[in-house]
């Protein structure tokens, strides 16, 4: 493509209250290896508080020129990704055929762009015009974080604490069903309508499903990665796992193959272990054991591998707070609808 033309790739960045990443991120964006001309940015806050928008201000009137690409700053009325990401897909220039999501809270290598687009073009090589969308590998922030962010970091690096969605660890390049921070292809995105407006979270995961339902094709590359700032709260966590339960149903009800059998094990669990309990078996209690021997193999695992001695009481927490608010969050789904997250986007 003429660079004359417009940029070919758009960066689409959501953003509720994220004044304390939002810089890092921006930056990370605009040291791209790509050309600045193939590349622009463009960031949607959803009515953020804490002082966003006017750190995004500065940033764009500091990058101006043709050394950098294209940083621009919407409001997003209606506050979800969503709602976001379909605003920008309707009004990004033509010349966009790739649309890349990313958050406030994350931040990329300097070849980010490009590794996406080597790993876009291998993967067509393969699978031709029904590739739609590439994600990539999620790691933690590369910055010093809190405690309870290592925590949380070592709760979802354990098996029993990860998915195979967006905190999934792999290598190589693969098909997939649940790529994370992926970018799409435009012509894809509109064959289906774009974001499901309706999913305040789990919206990508929805999208995901609708794309392959169509025909299309999902990717992964391990190779290209993205660093991602986590809850630093328990309070937060606690939020987080009850909202991505609850979104988690609402996604089961629409795609119910979607389903995978981990993710009911917590559930499983409990009632089995009442249901021996109330049936008078006198080895209910072995159930229980197990999970917390689990539990503690994982906090000794990330003591081990360096998070300190505060990781053999912390990680088993950040997992029983994870197992335990998810599965309430997903029986919260079945009877209430969605609101708006008091927390980050």
């Amino acid at each position: 493509m003429d660079a004359a033309e417009g940029p070919e790739l758009a960066t689409v960045i959501p953003v509720y209250n994220e004044v304390e990443h939002i810089e890092a991120c921006l930056l990370s964006l605009l040291e791209q290896t790509i050309e600045p001309a193939r590349h622009m940015i463009v960031v949607l806050d959803g009515g953020s508080t804490d002082g966003t928008q006017r750190v995004v201000n500065g940033i764009m009137e500091e990058h101006q020129g043709d050394d950098y690409p294209q940083l621009s700053f919407m409001e997003n009325p209606n506050r979800t990704v969503a709602h976001a990401r379909n605003l920008a897909l309707s009004t990004l220039p033509d010349s966009v055929e790739f649309l890349v999501e990313l958050i406030g809270h994350a931040t990329v290598p300097p070849d980010h762009l490009e590794s996406r687009l080597q790993a876009w073009a291998a993967c067509q090589d393969e699978v031709g015009d029904r590739l739609s969308g590439l994600g990539v590998r999620v790691l933690p922030a590369n910055q010093a974080t809190s405690r309870t962010a290592r925590w949380i970091d070592g709760a979802l690096a354990s098996p029993i604490g990860r998915s195979g969605g967006q905190f999934s660890q792999f290598s190589g390049r693969e098909p997939t069903k649940v790529p994370a921070f992926v970018m799409h292809s435009r012509t894809s995105l509109n064959a289906v309508g774009g974001w499901d407006e309706s999913f305040i979270t789990s919206q990508d995961s929805e999208l995901s499903m609708r794309l392959l339902k169509s025909g299309y094709v999902l990717y992964r590359d391990g190779a290209t990665t993205v660093h991602m700032h986590k809850r630093s709260t328990l309070a937060n966590w606690w939020k987080m796992g009850h909202r991505y339960g609850f979104w988690r149903t609402k996604v089961l009800l629409k795609h119910p193959r979607r389903a995978t059998w981990q993710e009911f094990l917590p559930l499983v669990g409990l009632l089995l272990t009442m249901a021996l309990g109330v049936a008078g078996e006198p080895l209910w209690w072995v159930l229980v054991a197990c999970y917390g021997v689990a539990l503690g193999f994982a906090g000794v695992h990330r003591a081990m591998r360096g998070d300190g001695w505060s990781a053999l009481v912390g990680v088993p927490l950040c997992l029983l707070m994870l197992h335990t608010s998810f599965t309430l969050g997903m029986g919260d789904g079945l009877v209430r609808r969605g609101r708006l997250p008091s927390d980050r986007s």
